[in-house]
């Protein structure tokens, strides 16, 4: 469960919506479909694949559970983003050795990049979007890796890197949604948030 100094309070009108994670660059995606959250809960859990769960699967389950970790009023809103090359969900890197070793299986290759979302309603039900892209870097020299890894994008990024930044440039095409891409996918989190009854241009 998160601690009461992890929670921050934030005002809008009704109906009430956490958002279930730490990320500011979740936060900033909401935003631009002019959502603030009445709360940023980061919810706690342990995000270890199941032994020979698929990625897509596994973004479902992460975005259910922690729509469910968290006690919220209202809607909790829940999503994640993992990188696949193949079946083999890469890691969230903390470390820069873990993160040069994702760089190089990604380099010159397509991978998948899977972005789940979870509205979960006041009455426990939920509702949820997976929004599936294709992201395929150029070969990348060990000095372009190196630049990369120096500039500390990688530290905490599904697969070793952030699309919304430096990164970018090593992008040789995406096909799919750049939001989800970047943590939450705004054409899918729109839809679940209009259906339920959020105020959305």
């Amino acid at each position: 469960m998160p601690r009461s100094e992890d929670v921050i309070r934030v005002s809008r009108s009704t109906p009430h919506l956490a958002l279930a994670s730490a990320s500011p660059r979740r936060r900033d995606l909401l935003a631009r479909l002019g959502i603030e959250p009445d709360a940023v809960t980061p919810a706690d859990i342990d995000e270890t694949p199941f032994k020979g769960e698929l990625p897509r699967d596994y973004a479902l389950r992460m975005g259910r559970e922690k729509a469910l970790a968290i006690e919220a009023e209202g809607f909790v809103l829940a999503g994640d983003t993992v990188v696949a090359a193949g079946r083999r969900i890469l890691p969230k890197t903390e470390d820069e050795a873990e993160a040069r070793r994702c760089l190089e299986l990604l380099s010159g290759r397509r991978h998948d990049v899977f972005s789940s979302v979870v509205l979960r309603a006041p009455d426990g039900s939920m509702r949820e979007r997976l929004a599936a892209n294709i992201v395929r870097f150029k070969n990348l020299s060990r000095e372009e890796i190196d630049t990369y890894l120096a500039g500390g994008e990688w530290h905490g990024k599904a697969g070793g890197y952030a699309i919304q930044g430096s990164a970018e440039g090593l992008v040789q095409w995406i096909r799919g949604s750049h939001s989800g891409i970047m943590g939450l996918p705004l054409y899918e989190t729109r839809a679940l948030l209009k259906a339920a009854g959020f105020d959305i241009a």
